[in-house]
């Protein structure tokens, strides 16, 4: 890690893009997806749960194609693929064959699509406000993905995210500003998700059928009171997957993993050590 820059880890080129990683701790690997807020980096997102995670498990952490400090090759495509391409990718240039996963929101639903096209490559699966089945795009979620660049239109993104407003300071607003704009960011990030948006649910999410077919055990995370992702995006979910279990917090918007860090945390662990999580999926 940077000093200077936390959010800079290590390089590795995947697909011949340099991708921006963290790489902490030991033992079975666990692969954390960040998601799709306007500045986010993979250390931004998930900052707040990495070491404590870290302490059991070798936790990756890459800022996906388009985001954080990932290279921006010019006429990069930016979709599903892609993603998907670029994870699969890490595994393999680090000799690993098999991973847990965390996804959080644009990241559960390429979660979902890695459990879908490459079963055999995951173990156990964290949803947290996922997205991945096409639903009305909620206000929150326009807001999100349509940011033009200014502090005050940060400030408001953020209250969104949080239930908990005292978590939305005006330096912290100012911080992931100056983060939007960074060379390059902001022009990656406005053509990924061009109006009209509600297509691009549509693109992250996965036919009911295929999700019914995932063979591993599910932990879903939500907070009651998102405005991004509804509450029953996770729930519609947790019907699907056959070996689901859904876990909702109230009082808690889409930062999950920072409203409620330590309970987040705790309850990763407990469903990443569960007794049989090694035994071999149940692939048709």
């Amino acid at each position: 890690m940077n000093q200077n820059n936390p959010e800079l880890g290590r390089s590795i080129a995947i697909h011949g893009v340099r991708t921006n990683y963290h790489d902490l701790g030991q033992g079975f690997p666990l692969l954390m997806i960040h998601g799709s807020g306007p500045g986010v980096s993979g250390y931004v997102n998930w900052r707040t749960v990495m070491q404590p995670l870290a302490e059991e498990r070798r936790v990756l952490i890459p800022d996906m194609v388009g985001f954080g400090f990932t290279e921006r090759p010019p006429g990069q495509r930016y979709d599903v693929d892609v993603w998907v391409d670029q994870a699969i990718g890490l595994l393999d240039a680090l000799d690993l064959p098999q991973a847990d996963i965390v996804g959080n929101s644009f990241g559960g639903a390429l979660a979902l699509k890695l459990a879908i096209r490459h079963p055999q490559r995951l173990r156990r699966i964290v949803l947290m406000g996922s997205a991945g089945l096409d639903f009305p795009i909620t206000d929150g979620l326009e807001a999100v993905w349509g940011y033009e660049p200014s502090p005050e239109n940060m400030k408001r993104l953020l209250d969104i995210f949080a239930f908990d407003r005292s978590l939305v300071t005006d330096d912290l607003a100012r911080l992931r500003y100056e983060a939007s704009i960074q060379p390059g960011f902001q022009e990656a990030f406005a053509a990924m998700f061009p109006a009209p948006r509600q297509r691009w649910v549509k693109a992250l999410s996965s036919a009911e059928e295929d999700i019914r077919r995932i063979p591993h055990e599910a932990l879903l995370i939500h907070g009651r009171e998102d405005r991004v992702i509804p509450l029953q995006s996770s729930v519609a979910l947790a019907g699907l997957l056959t070996r689901a279990q859904l876990h909702v917090f109230g009082r808690c918007g889409h930062w999950t993993q920072i409203e409620q860090a330590a309970r987040f945390t705790r309850l990763v662990r407990d469903f990443l050590g569960e007794a049989g999580a090694d035994e071999p999926l149940p692939l048709a």
